[in-house]
Formats: structure tokens, sequence, C-alpha cells
């Protein structure tokens, strides 16, 4: 069972933490996720289809990313993320948080934090393993290829992450 801390509004850990996934968070209560744009040198985008059997925005594009675990800072957090998603180590590079934002989702019990991080690799399609239970493919998209799939509306939170392509 993983376990998230609650933050408050100004981003203090409040001492208490929640289960993953557990929306019935109070007004004022936040939890920590991470992003991870991943682009080549030549300027395309890692980007995975969310599997069809998720709860939630199943079949979309997306980049990789995922909850920061208690105890876990936001870098060790996209760190692991993006090592269990699609294979890539990007612990030893430079990249590192672009900007964060907020959402508050009262209706949902879900409010969060978001850290946008960009990660420039040199990878080829072969170093790519997906993690079968978050992503059933992925593809090396231009920018032209990520803004269609988001005119289509279903390329996972493109509007709160497009400043970053």
């Amino acid at each position: 069972m993983e376990y998230w801390d609650i933050y408050d509004i100004h981003r203090q850990k409040t001492g208490r933490i929640m289960k993953r996934n557990d929306w019935n968070m109070q007004a004022g209560d936040y939890h920590l996720s991470v992003l991870a744009v991943i682009v080549r040198p030549d300027g395309r985008y890692l980007i995975t289809r969310r599997v069809d059997t998720k709860a939630w925005a199943a079949g979309w594009w997306e980049v990789t990313g995922g909850g920061v675990n208690a105890g876990e800072s936001s870098r060790d957090a996209v760190v692991r993320e993006v090592k269990e998603e699609t294979g890539l180590d990007v612990s030893q590079l430079d990249g590192g948080p672009v900007y964060s934002y907020r959402r508050d989702n009262p209706k949902e019990g879900d409010n969060y934090f978001v850290d946008v991080y960009r990660f420039v690799i040199d990878f080829d399609e072969s170093d790519v393993v997906l993690q079968k239970a978050e992503a059933s493919e992925f593809r090396i998209a231009t920018l032209d290829e990520i803004k269609a799939l988001a005119q289509e509306g279903i390329f996972l939170h493109y509007d709160s992450i497009k400043q970053v392509f």
C-alpha cells in the first residue's frame, strides 16, 4: 500500500498521510504529484498511452508522472516514476522542476500540487520499457503531434503543461 503526505494550501506538510488515491481529502488538504516532460536532443517527446483499465482518462496520452510517496522528495519521485514507467534513468540529468501548479477539486475530494520537470535525454525507442500496468504504448512525438492529440481532447494535462514543450 502506498501512502502520500498531506500538505496544506501553503504546501507545508501537515504531519498526516493518506492512502494513495483515497479521494476523501478535506478542504485545504493537498497531495503532491510530479510530471516529467522527456525530450530528445532532436526535439521530439516521449509520450505514453494510459492503459484502458485506468479508472480515469483510460486510453489517453500523457507524459510520465505520478504521486509523491510519503517521506519522498519531489525529485526522487520523478526519477522513480520515469524509471518505473519507461525504463529510462534520469537520475544523473540536470533537468529539474520547471514550475509547479495547484489544482483544487473539492467535489472530487482531490486537491493537489504538481511539480513539472523537463529532462533532455538521448534515447532510442529500444531503450523504452513500459510498465504494462500503466501504459499500453508509447510514441516519440513532435510538438505538432502532441498538440493534435490535445485538440482531440485525449492528451492529459496538456493545458497545464504546454509551456514546458
